[in-house]
């Protein structure tokens, strides 16, 4: 174990309420951490996100080694000084966008060996640089290198998948520098007996937490909870589990009493920029011709700045007037409804009633 630790405090049914201990603070769980891809969630400052109630943020190694570079995160003090966030940072391998954004990639048993979209310069990802590469941006929680193929993957990939990605996860562990935690990936594709098999192999790893990875990429939504389900019975009950990439608050609900503890998903931002707003009463699509004049809040249930300030017609305005303050403060109301929607979480857990509220939230969804 990292110098990190996770306690379970309170169960309600299948959901857990927990806290991580890093040393950049504690953060609650469950949790959804915005997505900063470049050490930056778009158009959002430090102070705005912690305003927002935002514990923890989720990184790309693969776009940071680009650009900026670690050398020039690493020379001023790491990540955490280098963008103005004091609380915790997880980041992400980079993996999954070395082998996605890469027209020309090639995936060895060394790694993944690809080239810039930046510029096409040719780099090599192994398992033991991108730990290494973590280690360097100073971050809170670090990934292993792992390996995916898109949905749907035949089942001879999906065990080459496995495979590698345990492979992997043994050479990450191995090279992991003093005090750092690390987290395995599950991979295994759309099929139970994969996704089993790799969440026992990586289990007997003893890694500091486990992700389930590679879903929500096209397959069904019964299919991602089945995964989930098989998956979260095979992991230790005293490490946190976390679901990568799926962001929707019912699939977040959903998941929650599955057991998993840990979010990430660029909706709120990229659809706060886009100018769709989640409400208590579900997606508001501010262009649309009907909040012309409407001169109520975003979310009439909602205490954040934009709700308290601006009314849907003004915010419709923003956005047919190019006014960047319009997808700030859709972004901005987002990441409040987003973090808020975990903390009504939290407290349903912790009161033991968390059936009841995701009973409650799928009827207002």
């Amino acid at each position: 174990m990292g110098c990190s630790s996770f306690e379970v405090v309170k169960t309600s049914g299948g959901a857990r309420l927990g806290i991580f201990h890093t040393p950049h603070g504690d953060f609650r769980t469950p949790a959804f951490m915005p997505v900063a891809t470049r050490a930056s969630v778009k158009g959002i400052t430090p102070k705005e996100l912690e305003e927002c109630g935002v514990e923890i943020i989720v990184a790309n190694t693969y776009h940071l080694y680009l650009r900026p570079g670690v050398e020039v995160i690493e020379s001023a003090s790491g990540l955490h000084r280098f963008m103005g966030w004091k609380g915790p940072i997880l980041t992400d391998s980079g993996g999954f966008q070395a082998y996605s954004l890469s027209e020309l990639k090639e995936v060895t048993e060394e790694g993944i060996r690809f080239k810039s979209h930046l510029d096409g310069s040719e780099h090599l990802f192994t398992p033991e640089k991108v730990v290494e590469i973590q280690a360097r941006l100073g971050s809170d929680i670090a990934m292993v290198l792992d390996l995916f193929f898109p949905y749907p993957t035949p089942k001879v990939d999906a065990r080459v998948s496995v495979e590698r990605t345990v492979r992997w996860a043994e050479r990450s562990r191995e090279v992991r520098a003093d005090n750092q935690v690390l987290f395995a990936i599950v991979q295994g594709g759309t099929y139970v007996d994969l996704r089993e098999e790799c969440a026992r192999r990586l289990v007997d790893l003893d890694f500091d937490g486990y992700a389930v990875g590679g879903l929500g990429i096209g397959e069904a939504k019964r299919v991602t909870e089945e995964i989930v389900i098989a998956t979260v019975a095979n992991l230790p009950s005293d490490r946190i589990r976390y679901l990568m990439g799926i962001g929707y608050p019912e699939d977040i609900v959903g998941a929650v009493g599955l057991g998993i503890d840990l979010f990430d998903c660029v909706l709120p931002t990229r659809n706060g920029r886009t100018g769709t707003g989640f409400t208590s009463k579900g997606k508001v699509m501010i262009r649309n011709a009907r909040y012309r004049k409407d001169d109520s809040p975003l979310d009439p249930e909602c205490d954040c700045e934009v709700c308290r300030n601006f009314s849907r017609a003004y915010l419709r305005h923003l956005f047919l007037s190019g006014e960047m303050l319009g997808p700030r403060a859709l972004t901005y109301h987002n990441l409040y409804h987003f973090a808020h929607l975990m903390k009504r979480i939290q407290k349903a857990i912790e009161e033991d009633r968390f059936l009841e509220f995701k009973q409650n939230f799928i009827k207002e969804e």
